[in-house]
């Protein structure tokens, strides 16, 4: 009993507080003797009336019909059991059929001197989402070290397919911050109390954010080291987890994120040193419930950054051929807060032989990498998103589900029924996503 509860944690599916016999093998089953490989995968179309630049002009995105199709990820993932207390897991993407470019800076007598140099040297867009060794100790405290997962907000956390309902990643969540976020470090967790007091928890160190890549547009997200051959570890950052369980279905988390004195990871060693510290933290409250008849989810999430003025003044003298974008201002707070629900039609008629799992669902999601920026700055309205998704999800296998749904953005509103000055973005999209494992032993 303990084993199994120890792996649940380690793999982070919970399975015991989920009451859904829908739910896919992964999440089910957390349990194997030896090894197991598996792995997901997403392919998306999107029908879109709009244009492609919605910060030309004055209006927003010109009016203008096109289409796109893509397949936006394609994972392989495997665990292997080197002895009952030693496990090596790893996971690997391959995200858009791209061509990867690495990036070097060329030293001559001073690395800070240096200019950037492109490399096409990657044969497609790979990365290693995760890579560790984890130790089992006690049911109350784990270690595990490698290349972790930040599980800041519930879609880094929960990241696979199968556990949002919109055929793409809830957006605002792909705005912000890295996702899916994986650095290097070490961590501790385990799972504590029992019955209501149910809890499990993470700790973790590792390598922080680069403000280097902070920009108008995407807050944070651009600022993931990973450009270079090795990331900067001279400040660390600091994330900790907890989720209470204590009632069959519901799962609620809360995350923090801290990185103090981000500066120190730039680049170049020296270019923030006339700043003061560059502090940068998160944190985000989610929440899951499934039963038999509904799946709902919720997330919020807030980030705060200090000394955005000066730092926004360097980046812009940045180099043009670096990897970064220059773009300012840099917001000193941001926001991200989605929901959404969904209804399990199969469950209403349990005595229809083959009744089709197909779930409606409503998605509402605002996010703004603007949200508040220093006095005399002017944010973009234009980066301000409140969007509605409504679609359906079928389930003809546990671990594969066919998406279908139709999104319409209010862009500069923050208003969940707003309008706006701005000219509205639709869409209509279908996707199809698995999770699965492929073999077990």
């Amino acid at each position: 009993m303990k084993r199994k509860l120890i792996l649940s944690i380690i793999l982070g599916f919970a399975s015991a507080n989920i009451a859904n016999a829908s739910e896919p093998p992964a999440v089910q089953d957390s349990t194997f003797n030896r090894f197991r490989v598996g792995g997901y995968g997403e392919m998306l179309a999107t029908f879109k009336d709009y244009g492609l630049n919605r910060y030309y002009g004055g209006n927003g995105n010109a009016k203008r019909s096109h289409n796109e199709i893509s397949i936006p990820r394609f994972v392989l993932s495997g665990d292997y059991k080197i002895s009952d207390k030693w496990i090596l897991g790893a996971e690997i993407e391959f995200e858009a059929g791209g061509t990867g470019q690495a990036y070097e800076i060329e030293v001559g007598q001073s690395s800070e001197n240096g200019e950037y140099e492109q490399e096409v040297e990657k044969g497609g867009e790979v990365a290693l989402e995760q890579f560790h060794i984890t130790h089992l100790i006690i049911p109350e405290f784990n270690v595990r070290a490698g290349h972790l997962i930040i599980p800041v907000g519930l879609t880094n956390t929960h990241h696979e397919p199968i556990n949002f309902f919109t055929a793409a990643r809830p957006e605002g969540a792909t705005v912000l911050i890295p996702c899916t976020w994986h650095e290097t470090g070490i961590e501790v967790f385990g799972a504590l109390g029992s019955g209501y007091a149910s809890f499990d928890y993470e700790a973790m160190i590792t390598a922080g954010l680069n403000p280097n890549g902070v920009n108008l547009y995407n807050w944070v997200k651009g600022g993931k080291q990973g450009f270079l051959e090795t990331d900067n570890f001279s400040s660390p950052a600091y994330t900790v987890r907890l989720n209470w369980t204590g009632i069959q279905g519901l799962r609620v988390g809360a995350s923090l994120f801290y990185n103090p004195n981000a500066g120190k990871n730039a680049d170049k060693l020296v270019t923030y040193d006339d700043l003061g510290d560059i502090n940068i933290l998160m944190y985000s409250f989610d929440a899951q419930y499934i039963n038999r008849y509904v799946t709902a989810r919720a997330n919020f999430f807030s980030g705060s950054m200090t000394e955005t003025v000066g730092l926004g003044g360097k980046n812009r003298t940045y180099s043009s051929k670096s990897p970064y974008s220059r773009i300012g201002p840099i917001a000193k707070r941001v926001m991200d807060y989605s929901f959404e629900a969904g209804v399990n039609l199969k469950a209403f008629f349990p005595n229809v032989n083959k009744f089709p799992t197909i779930y409606p669902f409503v998605h509402y999601n605002y996010y703004n990498p603007q949200e508040e920026v220093e006095s005399g700055m002017i944010a973009d309205k234009r980066c301000q998103v409140s969007l509605w998704s409504f679609g359906l999800n079928w389930k003809p296998l546990p671990g594969l589900v066919v998406k279908a749904d139709y999104t319409t953005r209010q862009i500069g509103t923050s208003k969940i029924f707003g309008t706006s000055d701005y000219t509205s973005e639709n869409e209509f999209r279908l996707g199809l996503a698995y999770t699965l494992w492929f073999n077990k032993k």
